[in-house]
């Protein structure tokens, strides 16, 4: 929520660059015409390979004394599925690499396609898992597509070669101190092979998702990204809040009764593919739960900005014709990166992506890129209520305790109340006739003590 609004329409230049998200979660990692987004410096195997763009494809060789080295991205990566094409004319030695940071160590997927080598091995300052099928899958000297998935911590690794599952292996309890949550994804030439002049890997097509929290365990996740309910999920109480077809169990604020999807889109919200977007016009400024009971609970959301999008997530909240921010409470969803300039006015601390609007500044930057889903876990047992964004802690406050900067004190809010997602701008901000959009919408209801997020 923000109460400044724009005196003109603004021109904005769109953001260029290899690392671009499309409609299903998955980042382009390479633009198939330079190395823009990739580095060779961000581990402990930092090296000195021949890297060179070729016909669209990432070409890597041995430089000159039998110098290897990675090739990393500069984004971070925590829970996600990387996938490429690899091409090796072997004899040579490669690989794929998975959360590399400086000061601790990562894993690797061998492709290792020498006699005697692995293909899709674990290996981390020695193998943890010694493969002894990959070869059947692998196909030298011709393109083969590869798929990596690693999440949890310790990491649970699973490995793909052309669709065949290869490798499937759980870091033992009891390690993860030697691993980071969270690092570079890389890919290799080993070096000291002194292999011949035209051996040498190849990728391309290679792309990235992060994976939501909790993915595994109470959801599964499809290849556009959205979550279904586990076994486990529905024992454990979680609920979908949106059914990922149409806005049935949800009203505009002020509204009453089902509705249409023509009224609802005059309203500024729609349904589609398997998302409900928030548009930069409409009659409503909030779309909400038509169950207005909610008390204490776990909610989990995805959402995707554009460029000035502004938004929010309304909790406990009441339909009387007041702010719901201040009847109720609200997270806040916003463009941190643009906002400032292209208003010309200056966010307090709490304005800011995961804030406790009017109350609460989130203690650090947890958004992702524009265009990027980004995960909130929010948990509300009576007066105590935290926030982790994309799995980073925001914060974990009393609010009994707080003084808001706006509305009454929290003490004399309410105790119960809807769950709703706030449509705040025009078009006249934004060059897309979306703002937010949201998406894996799941509640858990607890007992008046329950479990935090952390």
């Amino acid at each position: 929520m923000l109460l400044h609004t724009f005196l003109a329409p603004l021109a904005l230049a769109s953001v260029a660059g290899p690392a671009q998200q499309d409609h299903y979660g998955w980042i382009h990692l390479f633009d198939g015409k330079t190395l823009e987004g990739w580095t060779e410096k961000g581990g402990p195997y930092d090296g000195d390979a021949d890297w060179s763009v070729e016909n669209g494809v990432i070409l890597g060789r041995e430089a000159e004394g039998a110098r290897g080295g990675l090739l990393y991205t500069e984004q971070l990566f925590g829970d996600f599925e990387f996938e490429c094409d690899v091409k090796i004319n072997a004899p040579f030695d490669s690989g794929i690499f998975v959360r590399m940071l400086p000061q601790k160590r990562g894993a690797q997927f061998t492709l290792d396609d020498r006699p005697g080598g692995e293909l899709f091995g674990i290996y981390s300052n020695g193998y943890l898992f010694h493969q002894s099928g990959g070869d059947a899958a692998w196909r030298s000297g011709e393109w083969c597509h590869t798929r990596v998935r690693c999440v949890g911590h310790p990491m649970h690794l699973m490995g793909w070669i052309d669709g065949k599952l290869v490798v499937d292996y759980q870091v033992p309890e009891g390690m993860d101190e030697a691993f980071t949550p969270e690092g570079r994804i890389g890919i290799q030439v080993h070096g000291g092979m002194n292999d011949p002049e035209d051996a040498a890997v190849r990728f391309k097509n290679l792309r990235a998702r992060r994976l939501p929290p909790m993915a595994g365990e109470n959801f599964t996740v499809d290849e556009s990204g959205m979550m279904t309910l586990t076994a486990v999920g529905e024992a454990s109480g979680w609920q979908p809040l949106f059914n990922g077809v149409n806005l049935d169990g949800w009203v505009p604020n002020g509204g009453s009764g089902p509705m249409t999807a023509e009224a609802f889109e005059a309203a500024g919200y729609r349904a589609r593919n398997g998302v409900i977007e928030a548009l930069h016009s409409g009659t409503a400024g909030e779309i909400r739960t038509a169950r207005t009971n909610y008390r204490n609970f776990q909610l989990r959301m995805d959402f995707q900005l554009t460029k000035l999008a502004n938004s929010g997530v309304y909790l406990r909240s009441v339909d009387d014709g007041t702010n719901p921010s201040f009847n109720g409470t609200e997270v806040q969803i916003l463009d941190d990166f643009n906002w400032e300039a292209a208003s010309g006015s200056k966010l307090a601390p709490y304005q800011f992506t995961g804030g406790l609007y009017g109350a609460v500044a989130p203690s650090k930057s947890a958004l992702r890129p524009i265009g990027e889903w980004n995960t909130y876990l929010i948990t509300c047992v009576g007066s105590r209520m935290n926030c982790a964004l994309n799995g980073t802690l925001l914060w974990d406050v009393d609010t009994a305790t707080l003084e808001p900067k706006g509305g009454p004190p929290f003490a004399e809010r309410a105790k119960a109340g809807f769950i709703g997602m706030q449509r705040h701008g025009s078009a006249a901000e934004s060059e897309s006739e979306v703002g937010a959009s949201f998406r894996n919408l799941f509640i858990r209801e607890l007992p008046e003590m329950g479990p935090s997020a952390r």
